[in-house]
């Protein structure tokens, strides 16, 4: 009996280490705007996204949620369902809209304010949901921005 419990569990183990996406997809953002529809206290942004699949087999994004940060301190997030299937060994382009985190904006305004700085942190995250029993993608970019005039 216990032989048996052990094989199912390497089995279910080794089940779970194996993906139908073995290379990570990338998120680019490609554009940044004010939302047109957008209206009220709190203004909404659009990012445009470009998505490229490295795997062999499509990518049906179920949803997808996303966060920006700076510094640290989450500024922007959002999330968005009913998007584009990204064809294997392609790309998919489209649109999401991204809602200020208005706290974390006013802490990191105050906090840029006590100090001047040359360059900010900042990270995209988004968690792709391809749906089913395929565990979710996630996906990072990280990097600085410069603030210095002529800065690189």
């Amino acid at each position: 009996m216990r032989l048996i419990l052990l094989m199912l569990l390497l089995v279910v183990a080794g089940c779970a280490t194996l993906s139908p996406y073995p290379e990570r997809p990338t998120v680019s953002v490609t554009s940044f705007a004010l939302a047109p529809d957008s209206t009220g206290l709190t203004p909404r942004f659009r990012v445009g996204l470009n998505v490229v699949n490295p795997n062999r087999r499509d990518l049906p994004l179920v949803g997808m949620s996303y966060a920006v940060e700076l510094e640290g301190t989450r500024i922007l997030s959002g999330a968005a369902a009913n998007l584009p299937v990204v064809p294997a060994y392609g790309s998919a382009d489209f649109t999401i809209d991204l809602t200020p985190d208005l706290l974390g904006s006013a802490r990191l305004l105050s906090d840029l304010m006590g100090r001047q700085r040359e360059q900010l942190d900042y990270r995209f995250s988004a968690r792709l949901d391809v749906g089913g029993w395929t565990p979710d993608i996630r996906v990072e970019q990280a990097g600085r921005l410069s603030l210095a005039a002529g800065g690189r």
